[in-house]
């Protein structure tokens, strides 16, 4: 029986679930920190963001610190995809309980980072998301592409092509207790979708 983009999304869902809270506090912080590391690397001026969702990374302290010194920016959905927004206060919750900045007639075009979730990685580095999409199809209008960087509480990855060639792959992928570039990421030996994670 071959093994779906649906079946390791569930996976790594119920992986993340399992994490016991005080776990997965440690786990956030652990990431935090590797995601500000790396922005600080990168140089990056301007970076797309998102407010996470109960079952997402929670990186809003990495949010709190970048917005001293950078240009953030929100997903704004519109429609099957989204749009970028300037990162302002206060945020409303809208469909699918993401949290979203206001509306803006400004059109940001280019961007240095985009810092994105990932339910899940396959074996080519690609994306396994929510299922929705709006992530693929928002990349794929984009012209100047910027450093994507996937974030995981908690490592999840599967040792098999399954994903569509339309999911975006990363230039990094930074998890709580490992750090990946492209080359690393489709070089991963074992399948981490065994049920281990870091302990605090």
């Amino acid at each position: 029986m071959s093994v779906t983009k649906a079946d390791v999304r569930q996976l790594c869902l119920d992986k993340f679930r399992n994490l016991p809270k005080h776990n997965k506090a440690y786990l956030d912080h652990q990431l935090n920190m590797h995601l500000l590391h790396a922005i600080k690397k990168l140089k990056a001026q301007k970076v797309l963001v998102f407010w996470p969702l109960t079952t997402e990374p929670d990186i809003r302290n990495s949010i709190r610190y970048l917005r001293r010194s950078k240009a953030l920016y929100l997903p704004f959905m519109e429609g099957v995809s989204f749009k970028m927004v300037p990162f302002r206060l206060p945020l409303k919750r809208k469909q699918f309980g993401i949290y979203e900045a206001g509306n803006t007639l400004k059109k940001i075009k280019n961007i240095d980072v985009a810092i994105v979730p990932a339910v899940g990685v396959d074996a080519d580095g690609r994306r396994i998301g929510f299922g929705k999409g709006m992530y693929d199809r928002f990349f794929a209008r984009l012209q100047t592409k910027p450093i994507i960087i996937f974030v995981q509480s908690t490592h999840c990855y599967s040792n098999k092509r399954i994903c569509d060639d339309y999911d975006i792959s990363a230039d990094l992928l930074l998890t709580p207790c490992k750090c990946f570039n492209a080359a690393r990421i489709k070089n991963v030996k074992r399948n981490t979708l065994r049920r281990r994670h870091c302990h605090a």
